[in-house]
């Protein structure tokens, strides 16, 4: 019984709360600190190289097969732009502005800051297992169906659910492991067996390309491969929500943190 002058509380406001009694814990980061770094240090350096690569391109954009290729010689292909060298026949009647010295300096630069932040973020992948936890595809990844659904559902414009959105699906898994462990070692080859320096202390690693003019020509692709996966990485971001991967690739989470009872 409630004595004179008290009131009885209710039940629900004597008891406590269980949700405000409960730990609040924060989501685990989709992405690690150094997964978020290096990427966008690869993005800067990404973007250095793209645009030096480009004025480097045009101050010969013809192409070659073997170990030498000169304006003289007969090129495997020519891409059909103006250069900006009076002396490379491209078949138009002007020359392009020769920008030629600082995209070489920038390039060079640029490429060294991307191969030890890779090298970094291999490394520190390989050691916490990122690449076998978050990058190695499982069995049923890899079945007909499942590979079929990841390529023909962004192609028709799909959202993925929650769930699927939280993890890569097995196409993604093989791309990014492509993409990390096949055409960024091979653009850092080709790149370097261009140079004489490289070419003089091992000889045999420009062999295997086929020769300078070859490794060249290889660089050429494979930078247009980068191209083609960094296009449509950004179009799967924006599809699956551009400022939430964004932010997700800037703070490492995707959403508010939630509470457990």
């Amino acid at each position: 019984m409630a004595t004179m002058g008290s009131a009885q509380l209710p039940a629900e406001a004597s008891a406590p709360s269980r949700v405000s009694a409960a730990p609040v814990t924060k989501p685990a980061p989709r992405h690690s600190g150094l997964v978020r770094v290096t990427h966008w240090i690869t993005a800067l350096c990404f973007f250095a190289l793209l645009v030096t690569g480009i004025e480097i391109l045009i101050s010969h954009p013809r192409f070659y097969w073997g170990e030498t290729g000169t304006d003289l010689t007969t090129p495997l292909f020519q891409l059909p732009i103006p250069s900006s060298r009076k002396l490379v026949p491209t078949g138009y009647g002007y020359v392009l502005p020769d920008q030629n010295g600082w995209s070489r300096a920038l390039h060079f630069e640029a490429a060294w800051i991307a191969v030890l932040t890779g090298s970094l973020y291999v490394i520190s992948g390989l050691l916490t297992r990122h690449f076998r936890r978050d990058l190695v595809p499982s069995k049923a990844d890899l079945s007909w169906r499942a590979l079929l659904t990841s390529f023909v559902k962004p192609l028709r414009f799909e959202r993925s659910s929650t769930a699927e959105a939280s993890s890569y699906n097995g196409l993604q898994r093989l791309t990014y492991l492509f993409v990390i462990f096949v055409l960024f070692p091979l653009v850092i080859w080709s790149g370097l067996a261009m140079s004489l320096a490289f070419a003089s202390a091992f000889p045999s690693s420009v062999t295997l390309l086929g020769g300078r003019q070859s490794a060249r020509t290889i660089h050429f692709f494979v930078s247009l491969a980068l191209v083609l996966f960094l296009g449509v990485h950004v179009g799967m971001v924006c599809l699956a929500g551009f400022w939430s991967r964004t932010g997700a690739m800037i703070t490492g989470r995707t959403g508010a943190p939630k509470e457990h009872p």
